[in-house]
């Protein structure tokens, strides 16, 4: 399984990165058949969260490890080394830019972006 990463490297500049999941079958939710399954990750809490089919930001940090679920519309990210990305239905985001220059983002969808966020320990 692969999701993407936005990370600040120690000169204080953005970049993403994808990362690839090792899932390993189990039976998780017997008795149903198994399941690849990836390993724990620890997490205190998440939110939904909407954006605006408007809405647009500057450069900022996210503000404490998380991940990023698009859930609806779709949403378009520049690192500060000048890499976008685009992420829509389904995209995951390991957010981890919480130093630096950070990111900016903005919606491209005609509709408002409705997105799950997963606070990470």
């Amino acid at each position: 399984m692969k999701y993407f990463r936005l990370y600040a490297d120690h000169d204080g500049e953005s970049h993403f990165d994808e990362i690839e999941e090792t899932c390993t079958p189990m039976e998780y939710a017997p008795p149903a058949p198994p399941l690849d399954v990836s390993r724990p990750i620890e997490s205190t809490r998440y939110i939904f969260v909407r954006f605006p089919a408007d809405w647009q930001s500057d450069f900022h940090q996210t503000p404490r490890r998380q991940l990023f679920v698009v859930l609806s519309g779709e949403i378009e990210g520049d690192a500060s080394d000048g890499a976008r990305m685009t992420f829509g239905p389904g995209d995951v985001l390991l957010m981890e830019d919480t130093e630096g220059r950070g990111h900016t983002a903005r919606v491209i969808s005609q509709m408002d972006v409705s997105a799950l966020i997963v606070h990470i320990e």
